[in-house]
């Protein structure tokens, strides 16, 4: 055989290297190095950090296998800098047992837990305010709300090495321990617990509306009472809630914001496309003295208030993502926050509005579905109906499972602490079904629980437009008597008297309509 030359071998000539050699990145991505600045000013905008000495200028005369090693290295170590200390006690507890959720998730959750059944009740305020009061409410009520959001989210881990996992840790941090339990736990356990009640009440009377319409005539002689149908409601309710934490909801969830879209969607086009009543008007309802006016309209705007929910779960959503120092958790937060309340404000005004036009002042006090069957049951498909029915059943099972999640959460933070270890499966589920039947105990002593959308809008309205505010300007601290700092205390201001003025008016309004606390006599 015949031999190569030596020349041959070493004949292609090796590539120069480049002179802005190429990192690699702890995340596997290679970032081409800038070009550095030389003037006075870009080496003091530069802050040094304790892996600085690790650059590219110091690493190109090394060879590439330990050039590797230490700019993962140096990743690692800006990891650590950033990493939040974290309590053990939390990776035993639902809301943070797992942390890999994403923008999808947030998504899901946010629209899960902000829109539902108490948007249906919309254009009962409409009929006491009219349609300019009532559509420029509702407008800086959802910016305001958003913007109140927005807040949360960044305070989710406004102080280096902490994050704020809970509504109530959060309140702490900014009031004090003792005044943030006081100021923040009322309205934060009455969003849950008592959204839970409340779903236990719609959801059963929906399914017995939806079993009326699908069986018709042929149902048998001694139906199912109305108690019945919450057991049943609140049986499968107990059933869904044995899944583990909250990012294993994320189907449910998913399911929650899809049928609560198509429901309202299909709530609203039913109701223009029917032949509106008779002796309709679209003046605000008129009462015999100013009083009773004044309180009305104090209570429409209170149930204005209480159609944006969810401001509770905003920072226990946000602790279900991992969140490091290139990949912090309020971007994709933030993302699927966006997303979410986009279409809320696609479903929100269009139930409010077309509702209103659609029945005017003679909507019913228990909203946009009630009218519908109670007008139009007869004019539209059996079929289309029950499948509104149907789907309102679905939205209400997943938004109990996410509302309930701060109560498992606050049952099993008292285990641990007590016994220093993490709840059994069997202590898991027994505390999900005691909570699942307390509301249900609840809602049948209390039938008229969710008929008080005005002055429970009124006592959790802080949550959502007053202690944000608060809690940006004592975490944040901006310059005194400066425009930030006037502007979140005065919107922090008037979202407690506008708490104080809605409650007063729904407590009128009850006192008025003759409410009487009794318990309920089933049928």
């Amino acid at each position: 055989m015949e031999e190569r030359p030596e020349t041959e071998l070493i004949s292609i000539p090796a590539t120069p290297r480049a002179s802005t050699p190429e990192i690699l990145t702890p995340s596997g991505q290679r970032s081409p190095r800038g070009l550095a600045s030389t003037g006075p000013a870009s080496k003091e905008a530069k802050s040094w950090t304790p892996t600085s000495f690790i650059s590219p200028r110091f690493l190109s005369p090394i060879g590439t296998p330990m050039k590797r090693v230490l700019v993962n290295m140096k990743g690692y170590l800006e990891e650590v800098g950033h990493l939040t200390k974290l309590n053990p006690q939390d990776a035993w507890l639902p809301i943070t047992e797992s942390r890999n959720g994403n923008a999808h998730y947030a998504a899901f959750h946010n629209l899960n837990a902000g829109f539902g059944f108490q948007a249906l009740v919309l254009p009962v305020a409409f009929s006491f305010l009219g349609w300019s009061w009532g559509i420029i409410s509702l407008t800086i009520a959802y910016f305001w709300q958003l913007y109140t959001l927005w807040i949360l989210v960044q305070l989710h881990e406004a102080v280096p090495g902490k994050r704020y996992n809970r509504y109530v840790e959060l309140a702490q941090a900014a009031f004090g321990d003792r005044l943030g339990v006081w100021l923040a736990l009322f309205p934060t356990v009455y969003l849950s617990a008592g959204t839970a009640t409340a779903l236990i009440l719609i959801g059963g009377e929906t399914m017995k509306l939806f079993f009326q319409i699908v069986c018709g005539p042929l149902c048998s002689s001694n139906p199912l009472t109305t108690v019945e149908w919450y057991l049943v409601f609140t049986s499968l309710c107990i059933v869904l809630s044995q899944l583990p934490n909250l990012n294993s909801i994320a189907g449910l969830s998913l399911v929650g914001a899809v049928t609560a879209i198509i429901y309202s969607t299909m709530a609203w086009i039913l109701s223009v496309s029917q032949q509106r009543p008779p002796l309709i008007s679209y003046q605000p309802i008129s009462l015999p003295s100013p009083s009773a006016t004044l309180s009305s309209f104090l209570n429409a705007l209170g149930i204005i208030a209480f159609a944006f929910r969810g401001h509770n779960l905003v920072l226990e959503i946000q602790a279900t993502m991992p969140s490091t120092f290139k990949h912090p958790a309020h971007v994709p937060m933030w993302k699927g926050a966006k997303f979410a309340y986009c279409f809320i404000a696609m479903c929100l005004f269009p139930v409010a509005i077309g509702g209103f036009w659609a029945y005017g002042n003679l909507m019913p006090s228990g909203g946009i579905l009630n009218a519908l069957y109670a007008f139009h049951s007869h004019d539209i498909p059996r079929g289309l109906l029950a499948m509104t029915f149907l789907l309102v059943v679905f939205n209400c099972l997943s938004s109990f499972q996410i509302y309930s999640m701060p109560a498992f959460d606050s049952f099993e933070a008292g285990y641990t602490s007590r016994t220093n270890r993490p709840c059994s499966i069997w202590v898991r589920s027994g505390f999900r079904v005691f909570f699942g039947f307390v509301s249900f105990f609840i809602g049948v002593a209390l039938p008229f629980l969710s008929s008080l959308a005005g002055l429970l809008g009124g006592l959790t309205l802080p949550v959502t437009f007053a202690y944000p505010c608060f809690m940006w300007v004592l975490i944040k601290k901006p310059t005194k008597y400066s425009f930030n700092w006037y502007f979140h205390w005065t919107l922090g201001w008037l979202g407690v008297a506008f708490s104080l003025a809605f409650s007063i008016g729904g407590i009128w309004s009850i006192v008025n309509s003759g409410l009487k606390l009794k318990f309920f006599k089933p049928n």
